[in-house]
């Protein structure tokens, strides 16, 4: 394995492994774009299904952003900057058209809850942590976008207690949350076995279910999904369903 983020593709899987264990991986430049261009390539690549994340050497999923990139921070703009530049990847990742899925050991906190906290699906070992501890650390603060994804998850209350005490939610609060569909002490195994229930299903039907939940979070009880509605519905997949449970035949599902 070499590189900061290692981007690999096997049986409709694309994978991303943040690839600096001494760092905890903790997330550089090279890799929030790495992150963006497999975001690309999991829309545009029809042999991919699933976008999977993880990270590497056992201790950490992410362990935030590398420190060293904020030392040349001299004005409040650099960080207005920085916050936009990671907003984009976290919006880009929220938007993947395929269901995405995050495998967890060890720390995920910071940028790295900011990155857990824009997938669908998120399985961890118990010894993992969460939590974003700037108030002790950085003492820096996060984007509207950040802030969105926490609430989304955890609500204000859960929030708000997260950052002001700067306290770290063990793997079992996360599970209890909410946060986490899958707690486990066997990660790779139930990690497989998570994907393949998700190569099973419906593409268009989940993919209906990730854009008109993104919709309503964004645009409130407005959000308008009747193009997906109509999508799904005017489907070959839906027509051949509909079909095969009549007869009681297996689904094969195209996409389309």
């Amino acid at each position: 394995m070499t590189g900061e983020a290692e981007t690999t593709c096997q049986g409709g899987v694309l994978t991303v492994t943040f690839n600096r264990p001494k760092q905890r991986n903790a997330m550089t430049w090279g890799m929030y774009d790495a992150l963006a261009q497999a975001c690309d390539r999991a829309d545009s690549d029809d042999a991919v299904r699933v976008l999977l994340l993880r990270g590497a050497g056992g201790r950490a999923f992410v362990a935030g952003t590398d420190i060293t990139q904020f030392a040349e921070f001299t004005t409040g703009k650099d960080g207005v900057d920085y916050e936009h530049r990671v907003s984009a990847v976290l919006d880009r990742l929220d938007a993947v058209t395929v269901p995405t899925v995050a495998s967890i050991d060890g720390y995920c906190v910071g940028g790295g809850l900011g990155i857990a906290c824009a997938v669908d699906l998120r399985i961890a070992t118990p010894r993992s942590t969460f939590g974003v501890p700037i108030a002790r650390t950085l003492g820096n603060c996060l984007s509207s976008t950040a802030l969105s994804l926490l609430v989304r998850h955890f609500g204000h209350a859960r929030t708000i207690a997260m950052l002001l005490t700067a306290r770290l939610m063990t793997a079992e609060e996360a599970h209890a949350a909410g946060f986490l569909a899958v707690l486990t002490d066997d990660l790779d195994k139930d990690t497989r076995s998570l994907i393949d229930a998700v190569l099973g299903h419906a593409p268009l039907s989940m993919w209906a279910s990730k854009e008109a939940l993104r919709r309503l979070h964004r645009d409130g009880r407005e959000a308008d999904v009747t193009d997906i509605v109509a999508r799904v519905y005017g489907s070959d997949d839906f027509r051949s369903a509909v079909s095969a449970f009549k007869t009681k035949r297996p689904v094969r599902w195209s996409g389309s």
